[in-house]
């Protein structure tokens, strides 16, 4: 079930990464934005785990800020790796 719960998350997660990513990162297939959402979502856990945050009755915000700017960074990444980038193209 957990497994399950890492890929929902992973999606929403992705597609958050995506908005809040500068630029025009559209140009990703959303498949990769997906994958991008559930590493943002693994990263983003272990980052926030290795600064010290033990978790807090339930939503813990921090935790999912985390998740989001780490799956924006790897939207980035993604985006300048694929050379799909729609501003590399002038």
């Amino acid at each position: 079930m957990e497994i399950i719960g890492v890929i929902v998350a992973g999606i929403i997660i992705g597609l958050l990464g995506k908005f809040v990513a500068p630029g025009n990162k559209d140009n990703i297939p959303i498949w990769l934005t997906i994958l991008c959402g559930i590493g943002g979502v693994i990263i983003g856990w272990f980052v926030y785990t290795a600064f010290g945050g033990n978790g807090s009755p339930g939503v813990d915000w921090v935790r999912w800020l985390v998740a989001i700017v780490i799956a924006a960074i790897l939207v980035v990444i993604a985006s300048t790796v694929t050379g799909r980038n729609a501003s590399a193209r002038r």
